[in-house]
């Protein structure tokens, strides 16, 4: 496929887990023989009775590095940055010690299966934030050490939203390595939807319900105030959620500013919307949003708050195909609303600002 350059800035990994286990300790290797999984459900509303289009999830079968460089080739993308897969609950786990060495196992098999290989994959690591001091440590050696491009973190599931002062820590050392934080969704429990009886209108609302309540939390908790140089991403929750916050935000923090006598909340200038706030958070990149070319409102999206935040992401290969993904591309190049500029900056100019490293020397 032709027509300029493209970074896949949310891509998936199936996890080998027998490769994963590897990388557990010995002493844990020597005892898990009980069937419970090294990795945790989603959640109980994902599940086997779903149709699927065709292909999609790879077909039914394992997709590895082999499979994901025929992707690239296909659809013309010169390099992606991989998320997980079944790892996407990460964020239920409460068990400290099995966050940490899940975390420590997935990172260094990424490594090995994906990073290592070559300059066209870009690895986000796991970090345990149920012990953030832990997951300062293991932000720290994967960056450093395995040369990972960030962390993911789950947007639902910990024990609070990521606006928390627990997680200060976290951000002050992605702050200092000069690496990217990326939300993403897939867990979906616990938002009001456990009783539905088919999951089309989960999926649907999870991942964009998991963005908007943590933006809120971190923006109104002043995260991005209290680490100036901190670069967020929100992901695979399209741009009509976030089109739905700068509106709603505006009217309510019009109409309930806080005292904040003890100074940790959100810093907005003399009469300043939190819309355009949240556009000066855009303009100095440190604010990210993830998009796959096919959204109705991207045009809209882009007139609003230009095009500097947008990131294409495939999300190859859960729920498309190279074909759906080429459309999709496609449907984008062609889109009268985008500017020539506009497109190469959602097509790769943006993914490259947000995953740029800039680690210091030691």
């Amino acid at each position: 496929m032709s027509g300029g350059r493209i970074i896949d800035g949310d891509g998936h990994i199936f996890e080998d887990i027998a490769g994963i286990e590897r990388h557990m300790p010995e002493a844990f290797r020597k005892q898990h023989r009980v069937p419970v999984p090294i990795i945790p459900s989603l959640d109980h509303m994902h599940g086997p009775m779903i149709k699927l289009q065709a292909g999609a999830f790879g077909g039914g079968k394992m997709i590895g590095q082999p499979e994901w460089k025929e992707f690239m080739e296909d659809v013309g993308i010169e390099s992606a940055v991989l998320y997980p897969t079944s790892a996407l609950a990460y964020g239920v786990i409460t068990d400290i010690d099995w966050s940490v060495c899940l975390a420590r196992a997935y990172n260094e098999w990424l490594h090995e299966a994906y990073v290592a290989k070559g300059d066209i994959f870009k690895g986000m690591a796991l970090i345990p934030m149920v012990d953030p001091d832990a997951a300062v440590a293991e932000l720290r050696y994967a960056i450093r050490e395995l040369g990972m491009t960030g962390a993911m973190i789950p947007s639902n599931g910990l024990q609070a939203t990521l606006g928390s002062k627990k997680y200060w820590p976290v951000y002050q050392e992605a702050e200092s390595l000069g690496c990217s934080l990326a939300l993403h969704g897939g867990s979906h429990h616990n938002m009001g939807m456990d009783d539905f009886t088919t999951f089309a209108p989960v999926h649907a609302l999870g991942h964009p319900f998991g963005m908007m309540i943590n933006l809120a939390s971190m923006v109104f908790n002043g995260v991005f105030d209290r680490f100036p140089n901190l670069r967020v991403g929100y992901l695979e929750a399209g741009v009509a959620w976030f089109l739905f916050c700068l509106e709603r935000f505006d009217g309510s923090w019009a109409a309930f500013q806080p005292f904040d006598f003890a100074d940790q909340l959100v810093k907005t200038r003399p009469g300043e919307k939190m819309s355009k706030y949240i556009k000066r958070l855009i303009e100095n990149d440190r604010l990210f949003i993830g998009c796959e070319g096919d959204e109705p409102t991207l045009g809209y999206a882009v007139k609003v708050v230009g095009s500097k935040p947008f990131i294409y992401s495939s999300d190859f290969p859960h729920e498309v195909t190279a074909e759906s993904c080429k459309e999709e591309i496609q449907e984008l190049r062609e889109n009268p609303e985008l500017s020539d500029d506009d497109k190469s900056n959602i097509l790769f100019r943006n993914a490259e600002r947000f995953y740029q490293a800039r680690v210091p020397v030691a």
